[in-house]
């Protein structure tokens, strides 16, 4: 099966994304499975970053870090990336000296200024360069290129075309030198979407229709991907001045009737915890994305991490039910926002997305629409139904009171943040009201802990190893597991999409259990031992900012490491 793995890479400012983009989507039209992921450093030009193409007859949707070709366009690109690029790998690359033996060198820069008279044209050239020399269809690629320019002046669309073209011609001519088949077209077209795309798309379908949020890395792609489609989706959005006006906002959206969410980082995140209290206390519906990055503080706003699961989990001062996802790819986003709705409102209670910088920004293809038709509608109590006088906070046997919005109808809906009666008038009837009010509020934890989906096995049934995982990094497991079968390791995956309220679960014995996450200290491992009291014997970290993939997983696996396991 065909697998090539190509990297762009240059400075920030020098269109690497365009190039990935157009390529990504020119490969996709013409029927491939393509997975791509970014890497970029937190600044607005300068820098080194690169955008990874995985190019497959059917999409492999997990990062690999060695490259089939390097497409570098500075030197100091090349010299970062170098050692990425495979025995063999074809290297194509932008340098002011001669060219190296076995690679090629085309100076795009200097091209752009002799043909159009300015460099800035330069990416559609190497775009087309990269193109001929891989074989890639033309007619594709100049479509989306026209495409990514749409809106542009005439003559900048027609000089990226041009450019393109002259690059394609280019490539053409030292198509001999690349190792690679060609990619003709092979009829057909996934849908390509990252993974914010997916989970934005998935609220909207779940009938959210308000998202108040303030922009931090790398949640900022929700709420402009809503803001520049509001009126398509229906979803009303505003930029808030900050993370605490933002869940408030949501919180009072929700109150008055609507599905509404929030999006942050861990730092905004902070900021919320006042928020995510006063929702679990009033009882009202919220869903929050906290897109996770490496920490403390500002960290690496552009990197990916895993380091905000524990922190989610005990989110809210005080006590009271909450649920926490973290989807694993891009379907799964989708998936996971309309299933955070309805869990949302059914329980009455915020539930938190957990997301990544990976699984935000990486591109997915996505060919089976089924999940599209997965809509459990609303759960909301009918005004003509509900016992009079209406109680907002009525006991019940389930902890779930009938819950009515104001102006809904002629019942007077009362919410405090003090603790309060069933009535929602504030209560300091400590030998009776408060803790019965407090125990009604912790009842709905059993309720949710029967619905939380149980973790998911792939892999032999009688595997010796099992890989226990959580949130974006289940693709790369998986291959992992491939990868160890090849060195005569049977191993399995379990791996964990729903992380609060945990649902009953029996652990496989007499096997090998190792953890992998991408944080220094084992948030998944401490949680699991504390409520399943499972004890693992080793465990795969990663914190420095790098998504996990196969390769990194298989190769820790395999080499013990402390405690017994692997690190």
């Amino acid at each position: 099966m065909r697998d090539q793995n190509v990297i762009i890479a240059g400075a920030a400012g020098e269109g690497i994304q365009s190039i990935g983009e157009v390529f990504s989507d020119t490969l996709s039209a013409c029927g491939y499975g393509i997975f791509s992921w970014q890497e970029f450093e937190s600044r607005i030009r300068g820098g080194q970053s690169s955008f990874t193409l995985r190019i497959s007859d059917n999409a492999i949707n997990a990062p690999k870090f060695e490259a089939d070709i390097l497409l570098a366009l500075n030197e100091k690109a090349l010299a970062h990336y170098r050692g990425r690029l495979r025995p063999g790998g074809v290297l194509l690359y932008e340098g002011l000296g001669e060219e190296e033996p076995g690679a090629i060198n085309v100076r795009f820069s200097a091209l752009a200024r002799e043909w159009f008279g300015n460099r800035i044209y330069a990416n559609s050239i190497a775009a087309g360069t990269l193109a001929g020399l891989l074989g890639v269809s033309l007619a594709p690629l100049l479509e989306n290129i026209e495409k990514n320019f749409k809106g542009k002046e005439a003559a900048v669309i027609s000089n990226n075309l041009e450019a393109a073209k002259r690059g394609y011609d280019l490539g053409k001519g030292r198509r001999s030198e690349a190792s690679s088949a060609p990619l003709p077209c092979l009829g057909g077209n996934a849908c390509l979407l990252t993974g914010h795309e997916a989970l934005s798309l998935g609220a909207a379908w779940a009938g959210c229709r308000f998202i108040c949020a303030y922009p931090m890395s790398p949640s900022t792609t929700i709420i402009t991907f809503m803001a520049e489609r509001q009126e398509a989706l229906g979803i009303f959005v505003e930029q808030a001045e900050d993370e605490i006006s933002a869940i408030n906002m949501a919180i009072g959206a929700s109150y008055a009737g609507l599905r509404a969410m929030t999006a942050t980082s861990g730092g905004g995140f902070a900021l919320m915890n006042e928020g995510v209290s006063l929702a679990g206390m009033t009882e009202t519906p919220v869903v929050i994305v906290v897109a996770q990055r490496p920490g403390p503080a500002t960290g690496l706003p552009t990197r990916t991490a895993q380091g905000d699961l524990l922190f989610a989990i005990n989110s809210g001062h005080g006590e009271f039910p909450k649920a926490v996802l973290a989807p694993c790819d891009a379907k799964d986003a989708f998936e996971k926002a309309v299933r955070a709705f309805y869990l949302a409102e059914k329980f009455q209670t915020p539930v938190i997305i957990l997301t990544d910088q990976f699984l935000a920004d990486s591109r997915f293809s996505l060919s089976d629409t089924e999940f599209l038709k997965k809509n459990p509608g609303r759960d909301v109590a009918d005004p003509e139904a509900v016992e009079t006088p209406y109680l907002r906070y009525r006991f019940t046997e389930s902890g779930i009171s009938p819950r009515l919005f104001p102006g809904q109808s002629k019942h007077l809906v009362c919410v405090d943040s003090d603790e309060h009666d069933e009535a929602g008038h504030i209560t300091e009837d400590l030998a009776g009201t408060a803790p019965s009010m407090a125990a009604k509020r912790l009842r709905k934890l059993e309720a949710m802990r029967a619905e939380m989906t149980p973790p998911e096995w792939s892999g032999p049934k009688d595997a010796g190893t099992v890989l226990v995982s959580w949130g974006s990094t289940k693709n790369s497991v998986l291959e992992a597991l491939e990868l160890l079968a090849d060195k005569g390791v049977i191993a399995a995956s379990l791996h964990f999409t729903e992380l609060w309220p945990l649902p009953p679960y029996d652990f496989p014995a007499k096997v090998r259990l190792l953890c992998v996450e991408s944080n220094s200290t084992g948030q998944l491992e401490r949680l699991l031992a504390g409520e399943y009291g499972v004890s693992f014997d080793g465990f795969v970290h990663r914190a420095d900012g790098l998504p996990m993939d196969g390769a990194f997983i298989a190769g820790k696996v395999l080499s013990p490491g402390p405690k017994g396991g692997n690190g």
